[in-house]
């Protein structure tokens, strides 16, 4: 069973390079970044009710995401 800790470990381990792991870690760091944007703005927003939809809008990146690179990842195992 993969878990986030292997292919966090996976992200670490430089001498081993595939594109298997260099897609899962892009879009793991991908969707970090969008968390932590999304909370960023949300806050940073104060009263702004524009402000905090945008932090929301930019929450809801995070599982489409992760969504993306399932549906890549599923179709690269597909023997073709």
């Amino acid at each position: 069973m993969i878990t986030v800790g292997h292919i966090v470990s996976d992200c670490v381990k430089v001498a081993i390079v595939k594109p298997e792991i260099i897609l899962k870690c892009t879009l793991l760091v991908a969707a970090f970044a969008s968390f932590l944007l999304s909370i960023i703005i949300y806050f940073n927003a104060g009263d702004d009710t524009n402000g905090r939809l945008n932090g929301i809008f930019i929450g809801i990146w995070v599982p489409s995401i992760l969504a993306l690179g399932t549906l890549l990842l599923a179709h690269r195992r597909t023997p073709q």
